[in-house]
């Protein structure tokens, strides 16, 4: 009897080693058992063109946003992006349908029929080649393909593509792929392709170096977004962050937050690229991507509002979990905390460096600490532990579930409070989930 789509994702998320879950020692570097999956699926990859975005924050507004203009522009676009927040389906879109489960059902059965000898692949290894057998049979005129981890030996680098992206380096994963940016970058830098042009968000120093040096010995032409004129020129407004003066006229970005002006920048200096080889891309394409990304691509988690029953209560969530993206969220929450009641419902995974994120938390907020509900999640008295020995005092509620904490949190809550969910994505995802459930 054929699997269901349910018993096909216990197989996916139980028998294959998966980051998401389990952390290191779920991560395989190297390309071999890509290459040897691609090939035994036709090497889909090659039949369609692509664009490469990697880098430690930003990576995933930059490439859905980049999806959103082509969509915009009539191109059918792919986009593969991780993790899933919700349903797994996610991570693989055209034109912002998500995959079927009847082709994960039929993708995962093949692959299980197949004799591989000693070779097991990873999770986001296999799913990589799920993606790209998917854009081949949509036949797609280009797919954004986001980096899992790294970059040099991350299974998606299998391709050449068009334009390389890298949106700036923090430490992040530094267990695997190096313990200082220098080291990171470097990593990164090994999805920079012989003669494939390159954009790079945001780079100072030796990172800067990392990225010009490799660029030149692959003779790749290197773009900085950082050096284009206007790059910090965004001002907020109702409808989420406009953009002034850009070689495309005036942009309003519904995606907010104090990182998106650089994400737009580094999508900015993209699109001068690749309007090269899609010259439907214009300025009515390049402002229609940016003002409905959401609801083209299905993005979710970056500085998210969430509806809330309570009159007076503003709710976000956002899956930033690392010092470059603390760096941001930590002057957005405490400029919200100077002005208006803060609580913050906080959680993260074990092998989390918190050393380097608590300096960004807001003092003046109100903690409410979590577990997010993977086997790498840190207990939420851990975490409480942790805050205090930094002057952070705070609680937990009950099991130290997100969703038991979020109804306790928005029941207490009063008019004019804000509610901040995040610290990882697996929190952002309980919340997500438990929401969806309750519709």
């Amino acid at each position: 009897m054929k699997p269901s789509y349910s018993e096909t994702l216990d197989f996916l998320f139980t028998q294959l080693p998966m980051f998401q879950k389990e952390g290191a020692g779920a991560y395989k570097p190297g390309l071999g058992t890509t290459h040897a999956l691609a090939e035994a699926f036709g090497n889909p990859h090659t039949t369609f063109p692509t664009i490469h975005v990697g880098g430690t924050n930003g990576k995933g507004s930059t490439a859905h946003t980049i999806a959103a203009i082509l969509q915009s522009a009539g191109y059918r676009t792919g986009l593969f992006t991780s993790p899933h927040l919700i349903d797994f389906r996610e991570r693989i879109r055209v034109n912002g349908q998500m995959i079927s489960e009847e082709e994960v059902i039929d993708f995962t059965g093949r692959y299980r029929k197949m004799d591989f000898g000693d070779i097991k692949p990873s999770f986001f290894e296999l799913t990589t080649i799920m993606a790209f057998e998917h854009f081949a049979r949509e036949k797609v005129d280009v797919a954004v393909i986001e980096v899992g981890l790294g970059g040099r030996l991350d299974s998606t680098n299998i391709i050449t593509p068009l334009l390389s992206i890298i949106t700036n380096i923090s430490l992040d994963h530094t267990a695997l792929l190096g313990d200082t940016e220098a080291l990171i970058a470097g990593e990164k830098a090994g999805i920079i392709k012989e003669c494939v042009p390159v954009v790079i968000g945001r780079a100072e120093g030796e990172v800067r170096e990392v990225f010009k040096t490799r660029a030149d010995s692959m003779k790749a032409p290197i773009t900085f977004a950082c050096d284009t004129p206007g790059y910090t020129s965004a001002t907020e407004c109702d409808a989420g962050i406009e953009y002034k003066d850009t070689p495309w006229g005036t942009i309003t970005g519904e995606l907010s937050g104090n990182c998106q002006p650089e994400n737009a920048a580094t999508v900015l200096a993209a699109m001068s690229i690749l309007r090269h080889h899609f010259p439907a891309i214009d300025a009515a394409a390049v402002r229609d991507g940016f003002a409905n990304v959401c609801r083209l691509t299905g993005l979710m988690g970056r500085w998210m509002r969430i509806p809330c029953a309570k009159p007076g209560v503003d709710v976000f969530c956002d899956t930033g979990h690392n010092p470059g993206g603390w760096e941001y969220l930590g002057k957005k929450l405490s400029e919200i905390s100077a002005r208006s009641r803060l609580t913050m419902i906080i959680g993260f995974v074990n092998d989390k460096d918190l050393d380097h994120i608590i300096d960004f938390m807001p003092r003046n907020a109100r903690y409410r600490f979590v577990a997010p509900s993977v086997n790498r999640g840190r207990a939420a008295e851990s975490t409480c532990e942790i805050f205090r020995s930094y002057g952070i005092e705070g609680q937990t509620a009950g099991s130290g579930s997100v969703s038991e904490t979020y109804r306790q949190v928005i029941d207490e809550a009063l008019p004019g409070e804000t509610v901040f969910v995040g610290g990882s994505t697996f929190v952002v995802a309980d919340l997500l989930e438990y929401l969806s459930e309750r519709r």
